[in-house]
C-alpha cells in the first residue's frame, strides 16, 4: 500500500500516537508540495527533519490542518519557520487562530500546549483543495471535532480520514464532553465515508488501511456502546486525556498531575456532568487505578508513569 501511495507522490509518515500522522503531498515541476497535520509539538523538530529528507530539496508550499487538536497543528509554528509556508486551516477556525483564543481551540480544556501560529488561508467544505500533485475534495467530517474536515482524491481512491476515522475506532468526541451532542455527527461522518469509493484510508493515527468497510463497521459498534452508555465515552476520554500527558512527560507525581488536572477544564466537566456524586480526588485515583490495572500507567508510590 505504502509503495502505491509513494508512486502517486503521497508519503505517509506514520508517527506516535503523542502526534498525529504527516502526511506530505509531493509537487513535481508545477506544483510545490503540501503537508497535512504537523503533529505535536514535542515532536517539532524530528517533523521538521522528516519533511526535508523526503522533500530533498524541493520547496514545501502550505501546511493544511485537518482540525486545530494541538496533536495536529503543534508542529506548524517551526515548520512554516522552516520552509517560509503557509498555513491553512479549517474555515470556522479563522476567526479563533488569529485571536489566538486558547480556551476556544481547547489547549487549556485538555491541558495541553501549542505553539502560536499565523495561518493565511482558510479551506471551506465542500470545496476542491490543489494540494501537491492532484486535486482534493474537502469533505465535513464532524463528531470528533466540529469543524473537522477529511481530504479525498478520487482518482486515487484515497481518504485521509484523520481522527474521524481510524481502523479501530474514532477520536475522542470532543462535544459531548462539554455538554453537547455530537454522536449523531459521528455517524452522519460514517455514513459519509461510506458512500466514497476507497482503497486506502490514511487515518489521523495508526496505519494507512485499505478495508473501509470493516473500520466502519468497528466504529460504528464502537458509537452504539457510547450511544448506549455515554459515561462510557466519558471515562474513555478522561482517560485518553491522562494518557496524553503521561505520552508526553513519561512521569508525574501525584501533586503534579493533580496540578496538571486542576488546570485541565475538561476534567471536572466530565466529573460534574456524568459523576457528580464523586469526590474529585477519589474520582481521580479510581480513573488511575483503572488505568494501572490495565496495563496503560504504572504507579510507583507518589508517582504515575506511563506504561
Amino acid at each position: 500500500m505504502l509503495h502505491e501511495l509513494e508512486r502517486a507522490g503521497v508519503s505517509v509518515f506514520e508517527r506516535g500516537w503523542l502526534s498525529s500522522n504527516n502526511i506530505l503531498l509531493h509537487g513535481d515541476d508545477n506544483h510545490a508540495g503540501v503537508v497535512v497535520d504537523t503533529g505535536y509539538w514535542i515532536h517539532a523538530e524530528q517533523t521538521v527533519g522528516l519533511l526535508r529528507q523526503a522533500l530533498r530539496g524541493r520547496p514545501l508550499a502550505r501546511i493544511v490542518n485537518t482540525h486545530l487538536h494541538s496533536d495536529h497543528c503543534g508542529g506548524n509554528a517551526a515548520i512554516q519557520a522552516a520552509f517560509g509556508c503557509t498555513i491553512d486551516v479549517p474555515a470556522g477556525e479563522s476567526a479563533v487562530v488569529d485571536a489566538w483564543a486558547e480556551d476556544a481551540l481547547t489547549y487549556k480544556a485538555t491541558g495541553q500546549h501549542c505553539p502560536r501560529f499565523t495561518r493565511q488561508g482558510s479551506i471551506h467544505v465542500p470545496s476542491l483543495v490543489g494540494a501537491g500533485r492532484w486535486q482534493w475534495e474537502a469533505i465535513a467530517s464532524p463528531g470528533h471535532d466540529p469543524r473537522s474536515f477529511a481530504l479525498y482524491q478520487p482518482e486515487l481512491e484515497v481518504l485521509i480520514s484523520a481522527d474521524a476515522l481510524w481502523e479501530n475506532g474514532f477520536g475522542v468526541v470532543f462535544p459531548e464532553l462539554e455538554g453537547g451532542s455530537a454522536f449523531a455527527d459521528v455517524r452522519r461522518t460514517l455514513d459519509a465515508f461510506s458512500r466514497l469509493r476507497v482503497r486506502h484510508v490514511i487515518p489521523g493515527h495508526g496505519a494507512p488501511f485499505g478495508d473501509m468497510p470493516a473500520a466502519i463497521g468497528r466504529a460504528l459498534h464502537r458509537l452504539e456502546g457510547f450511544e448506549k452508555d455515554p459515561r462510557k465515552h466519558a471515562l474513555h476520554a478522561v482517560k485518553v486525556l491522562i494518557k496524553f500527558r503521561l505520552l508526553e512527560t513519561q512521569k508525574e507525581s501525584w501533586s503534579s498531575l493533580r496540578a496538571w488536572l486542576s488546570r485541565a477544564s475538561y476534567f471536572e466537566k466530565v466529573r460534574r456532568h456524568h459523576f457528580s456524586d464523586t469526590d474529585p480526588s477519589g474520582w481521580i485515583e479510581s480513573l488511575l487505578t483503572d488505568m494501572a490495572n490495565r496495563g496503560a500507567v504504572i504507579l510507583e508510590g507518589d508517582s504515575i508513569r506511563n506504561a
